[in-house]
């Protein structure tokens, strides 16, 4: 009788979730308020969206979720005191997330500081190497599965890098708003297939 071996793929699939795993696993990090995973999450999220995408629907597409359960996520956190609702400036029926001064500081306690700290210590050919191939794994599967892809401007299809525009959300951008992550994201390798 024959063992199974499990593909190459199937391996590093079980390894890339056990790291997730692994880095959230201290979610009550010294000094901080225990959050669950999703929670930490949502957190971070606000703290790099821009501001096209703080919303909790688009909270919800970028952690794969029902809107229901990403609205229960977020009134958790407005509630601990590290989110707070805002009406939005030019559509009042829409509501923007912040994140407080409390939320920030909890941040700063994220449980996942380990992992970026071992990810930084990779050599930089690694680490440039594993950002390319995840990036681009995370592309294919939302691909496969019809589910957005997150991203920042400057990988962006929507971007007029010259004039720092969005030509999807027919705005300005300021340079911090390029560094965060958006909700109408189009991978730069997309141009023309659009």
């Amino acid at each position: 009788m024959s063992e199974h071996i499990p593909s190459q793929g199937t391996d590093l699939a079980d390894l890339i979730v056990h790291l997730a795993r692994l880095g959230q696993s201290c979610g009550h990090a010294e000094g901080a308020t225990p959050l669950t995973a999703a929670q930490w999450t949502a957190l971070r999220y606000f703290a790099r969206a821009n501001r096209f995408s703080r919303t909790p629907s688009a909270f919800s597409e970028f952690h794969a979720t029902t809107r229901g359960t990403a609205s229960q996520t977020v009134k958790s956190l407005v509630a601990l005191g590290f989110l707070e609702r805002k009406s939005h400036a030019s559509d009042g029926r829409s509501t923007l997330i912040e994140v407080t001064a409390a939320g920030h500081a909890q941040l700063r306690r994220d449980p996942l500081r380990d992992l970026r700290n071992v990810l930084a210590d990779l050599p930089d050919n690694a680490r440039a190497a594993l950002a390319s191939t995840l990036t681009q794994a995370v592309a294919d599967l939302a691909n496969r599965r019809a589910a957005p892809v997150f991203g920042t401007c400057g990988d962006c299809n929507h971007l007029d890098s010259k004039a720092h525009y969005c030509h999807c959300t027919q705005s300005l951008l300021s340079l911090p708003e390029m560094q965060a992550i958006c909700v109408d994201f189009q991978p730069a390798r997309l141009r023309g297939q659009s």
